[in-house]
């Protein structure tokens, strides 16, 4: 499907319209964390040219538990966030934010 200018403002009117309903937004903020971790995996991953079942082959996991990660449809454990980022040759930082 090929974006145009005419759909890409349909769909930032539908987003405003959507995000002014509570349920929606909450959603979205306990969401966030899942979507942010998915973001950071997909990045490090294209970064290393590797495809989901070759990162799942080098942590000795499923491919997957890395498309679930990926999709935001689980949040990973400390645990294999380490090993991810051991993996892919990153340092892990956790940071709690006010």
């Amino acid at each position: 499907m090929k974006t145009t200018k005419a759909t890409t403002n349909t769909w930032d009117k539908y987003e405003k319209k959507l995000l002014k309903k509570h349920g929606v937004r909450k959603a979205l903020k306990e969401s966030e964390l899942e979507y942010e971790i998915a973001r950071a995996v997909i990045e490090a991953r294209l970064n290393r040219g590797l495809t989901q079942k070759q990162l799942a082959d080098a942590l000795h996991t499923k491919q997957s538990v890395i498309s679930r990660v990926e999709n935001a449809k689980t949040t990973p454990s400390l645990a294999f966030l380490k090993r991810l980022a051991g993996v892919l040759g990153y340092s892990l930082k956790v940071q709690l934010k006010a």
